[in-house]
């Protein structure tokens, strides 16, 4: 009697934690890909990015002003996804070449990184395009 009792008893518990762990796992924070790299005695977590080639778009021929109100709009965008820890770093090519510059985002997949740069008011506008890669980095990476 005293067994039938515990049963009764932790039949009741044990679906109350297995609802709380399902419920856990449908609610769990994204993660970001990583894996760990050892070279020689040193051991680097790898984080995968996503690196954006910005290319010039098919719709160039704005007024100086058009374009003018354009740039803002991509600069305050991309301050935002700097603000938001989205972007690692962004910059424009010192070049006459079709890439004009580039980002590389700190995000969970290749389809938060598209929607981040399909927001961008100068890809709205065509004046930019943007290639997409996924990149690998030791975590914590910086430049010099």
């Amino acid at each position: 009697m005293k067994y039938l009792l515990f049963l009764l008893l932790a039949f009741p518990i044990s679906l109350f934690a297995q609802e709380e762990l399902t419920s856990k796992k449908e609610t769990a924070e994204p993660q970001y890909e990583t894996f760990e790299m050892t070279e020689g005695d040193t051991t680097y977590l790898m984080k995968k990015y996503y690196i954006a080639f910005l290319k010039s778009g098919p719709n160039r021929d704005h007024t100086k002003e058009e374009a003018a109100i354009i740039q803002k709009g991509h600069m305050d965008h991309m301050s935002k996804l700097a603000e938001a820890n989205k972007i690692q770093i962004a910059g424009p090519f010192d070049d006459d070449s079709d890439i004009r510059g580039l980002v590389i985002y700190s995000v969970y997949s290749l389809e938060e990184a598209l929607e981040l740069t399909n927001a961008d008011p100068a890809v709205v506008a065509g004046r930019l395009v943007v290639e997409l890669h996924p990149f690998w980095a030791a975590k914590g990476s910086q430049l010099n």
